[in-house]
């Protein structure tokens, strides 16, 4: 009896099989006579998305002369942002939005898509060029500090700073400077980092730091627009002197990685502009002349020589 029982159980496991081959089968058939699913439609853009808008998103740190927002007029302008507006409207894009961001934050931020172009006078160095891909330059410029009136402690460079053990110089969080204090072997606990240039101003006036280090044209930019008197440009300055050269910035707009079409069409608008008479004009507000030209220097050179 359990032999029949067994035997029966076989016989209902192999009619089983047999059809769910069956039906296996017939799904076969029915999937090759199906057509082919189309490939999904590849992912736009940044460039083509930001020509089908009119706008497009650029990050700026409110650092003048580059990047900062006109009160008077509500809007952001600056060295970068106006040549902004002029190449990327040749490139058809009408319209700038600006996003605030900490200049220490901006690189995070544009890999995040939080905006799709760095436009702050950003230095092109070969540890940015492994973040972000660079526009070739719109300028090259040299150091500066911003004192407390007379230079109490007669501070004219960043070995000046170094050779004074109670020297403490400032600076603004990710910019290029806070590297230089390390390559001129000043101690980290003597570089007071602030978060935006009002701060290390304010830093300066209030002794927490005895020099504010930035490019020539954001101190000659503080001067100008600070009326209290208190505070100076330290005259002479020599830059400091990095692996045997003077250094001498070059900044520029930056782009994800994967954003290099971009680059390159901005690059061929931009090539078309710079040293023309148009720009001479764009720039002449914010303080820049044929002496900040960048000449022949390109993102390319300084991605691999240093950035000097």
């Amino acid at each position: 009896m359990t032999r029949i029982l067994n035997t029966t159980k076989w016989a209902v496991l192999a009619l089983s099989l047999g059809l769910m081959a069956a039906c296996s089968d017939s799904g076969s058939d029915d999937e090759a006579a199906k057509p082919a699913a189309s490939n999904p439609p590849a992912a736009q853009s940044t460039l083509a998305a930001a020509k089908a808008a009119g706008k497009i998103r650029i990050g700026y740190a409110n650092e003048a002369p580059y990047a900062y927002m006109d009160s008077s007029k509500n809007e952001i302008t600056g060295e970068a942002v106006e040549i902004a507006r002029i190449v990327l409207k040749r490139m058809g894009i009408n319209e700038v939005e600006g996003v605030l961001t900490e200049f220490g934050s901006l690189i995070p931020g544009l890999q995040a898509k939080r905006f799709d172009i760095i436009a702050a006078g950003m230095y092109v160095t070969p540890e940015r060029c492994q973040q972000a891909n660079f526009s070739n330059p719109t300028y090259g410029v040299g150091e500066s500090f911003l004192v407390q009136k007379g230079n109490p402690k007669n501070l004219h460079s960043y070995e000046d700073i170094a050779k004074q053990d109670d020297a403490r110089l400032g600076v603004v969080v990710g910019a290029i400077e806070g590297e230089y204090a390390r390559k001129m072997d000043i101690p980290v606990d003597r570089v007071v980092v602030f978060p935006d240039v009002v701060s290390a101003l304010s830093g300066v006036q209030a002794g927490r730091a005895d020099a504010y280090a930035a490019t020539a044209m954001t101190v000659n930019d503080l001067m100008n627009k600070t009326a209290t008197g208190d505070l100076e440009k330290a005259d002479p300055f020599t830059d400091p002197v990095i692996d045997g050269k003077s250094v001498r910035g070059y900044g520029a707009f930056a782009f994800r990685k994967d954003d290099q079409e971009f680059v390159d069409a901005f690059n061929a608008e931009l090539a078309k502009f710079i040293g023309t008479e148009e720009h001479a004009k764009v720039v002449q507000p914010f303080g820049f002349t044929k002496e900040e030209l960048p000449g022949d220097v390109t993102a390319a050179k300084l991605c691999a020589a240093g950035g000097q």
